[in-house]
């Protein structure tokens, strides 16, 4: 009697000499997937950097017709906040951070503050002058 085969099922396989008989071979490592490899670890050793220090540069001069040179002509004569939020369009804390972070950080600028009629004004002074407050 033929065994009926439904279309799910694997078909018989065709050589039984291969299903039954098994060979001894060598045990196969397991291999590991390409996400789980390691990367090759290289056989020098790393250089070591020295940390960098970011120095003041007084001398260099800010390109012109950017957002950074226009505050830095503003200030030269003297800005408050609301003025210099109306220059750039930033907002105030972002002018606050180029104040300090950029301009007397990395270019070394002397920007100061005082109060005048309660309005905080902001300045560059040549290097060892004093504002008046």
């Amino acid at each position: 009697m033929k065994r009926a085969q439904s279309k799910t099922s694997k078909p018989a396989s065709k050589s039984p000499a291969k299903a039954t008989a098994k060979t001894p071979s060598k045990p196969k490592a397991p291999q590991a997937s390409a996400t789980r490899r390691s990367p090759a670890k290289s056989t020098r050793p790393a250089a070591k950097r020295a940390p960098q220090k970011l120095t003041p540069t007084p001398a260099a001069a800010p390109p012109t017709g950017t957002k950074k040179s226009q505050l830095i002509a503003l200030l030269s004569s003297g800005a408050s906040m609301a003025q210099m939020t109306e220059l750039t369009g930033w907002l105030p804390h972002t002018v606050r951070g180029m104040l300090s972070g950029s301009l007397r950080k990395r270019l070394g600028l002397n920007v100061q503050h005082s109060l005048q009629d309660g309005v905080r004004v902001y300045r560059i002074v040549p290097a060892g002058e004093e504002v008046a407050q």
